[in-house]
């Protein structure tokens, strides 16, 4: 997925600075937290280092990618997924909620992929009610599912907004593709908020990658949380948004960014805690120095990288393509 704050690129920069930090290498099977997992790119890179891999995030959509990614270790098969894709559309949730046919004035998806999205949402649902497929395929074919119809969204990038024309890309068929089976240890996952979750669990490395800014991923993602969970929200608002104030962040306000931060850094049981953090983030470096410089030894890394995509597509003041990457350091000693 083209995601807000998606370290896909920054893999390399990530995994040599902690190596360096830490003097772990790929195959040392140490406990590594990714708990803002987003869809889970990093989490999932040590998994396939053979790390036991903590994965959490307050959003559920993300859950379901994690679910797949960081515990799964089945896949489902061709035959399953051709008859998946195979089923005449249904004018179910999304078709009524989202697509402009249904008269709901909302156009992120076109009227057959919407049907389409409905007809396997709802199947999914019912062969895992029924028994008919295991928990781990129940979350792989829903991890498919959210990464697939996102390819087919009529959006800059983001749920935050559709166009108002059908763009090419979600011109095309929609098709449910799954995601890659990750291999390596089965880990844990966690849809909690993280300054509750920090208390219950442990591990060598903390790898902390919050919201840089005011933008909620709740707002910004609203329509995949509501294929997730396909739990018939109330919509409101031209966009459709659903109620989601248990999801939204505190990390996303500068009233309790800095407290929620001490708190969580003071509660860690983890000797090396890494935060991703870029330069026109809410909380400034000196302050993210002076939190984290109160707990043990810090330092701090940096690597210039191009800017989300969806910032070129809204009407905003962007300073430059690029932005610079922080990573801070802390080894922890109390």
């Amino acid at each position: 997925m083209n995601y807000i704050g998606s370290k896909y690129s920054l893999l390399d920069f990530i995994h040599k600075t902690i190596s360096e930090v830490t003097g772990y290498a790929s195959g040392d099977g140490f406990i590594f937290a990714d708990l803002f997992a987003g869809t889970g790119v990093v989490g999932a890179s040590y998994r396939k280092e053979g790390c036991y891999v903590i994965s959490n995030d307050i959003q559920y959509y993300s859950y379901v990618i994690n679910k797949y990614c960081i515990e799964g270790s089945e896949n489902a098969n061709a035959s399953l997924i051709n008859e998946l894709n195979s089923l005449s559309g249904t004018e179910g949730f999304v078709y009524k909620n989202y697509c402009a046919g249904s008269n709901c004035g909302r156009n992120y998806f076109t009227d057959e992929n919407g049907k389409r999205c409905d007809a396997i949402r709802i199947k999914i649902e019912e062969l895992y009610n029924q028994n008919k497929i295991s928990e781990e395929i129940y979350f792989a074919l829903l991890a498919g599912l959210i990464n697939s119809i996102d390819k087919y969204a009529n959006t800059a990038s983001v749920y935050g907004a559709f166009l108002k024309h059908i763009k090419k890309s979600a011109q095309k068929q929609f098709k449910l593709e799954l995601l890659p089976r990750i291999e390596g240890p089965k880990g844990k996952v966690y849809n909690e908020d993280i300054n509750e979750l920090i208390a219950k669990v442990h591990g060598d490395v903390l790898y902390l990658d919050p919201p840089y800014n005011s933008r909620q991923y709740c707002a910004n993602y609203h329509v995949l949380e509501t294929i997730a969970r396909y739990d018939n929200p109330v919509l409101k608002g031209k966009t459709g948004l659903r109620d989601s104030n248990g999801q939204k962040s505190k990390y996303c306000s500068k009233r309790t960014l800095a407290s929620e931060f001490e708190n969580l850094i003071a509660n860690a049981k983890f000797k090396y805690i890494f935060l991703s953090y870029n330069n026109e983030g809410l909380m400034d470096i000196d302050a993210i120095k002076k939190i984290m410089s109160k707990y043990g030894a810090y330092k701090c890394f940096t690597q210039s990288y191009k800017r989300f995509k969806a910032d070129k597509d809204e009407n905003r003041n962007i300073s430059g393509s690029e932005t610079v990457e922080y990573l801070h350091c802390l080894i922890k000693e109390r």
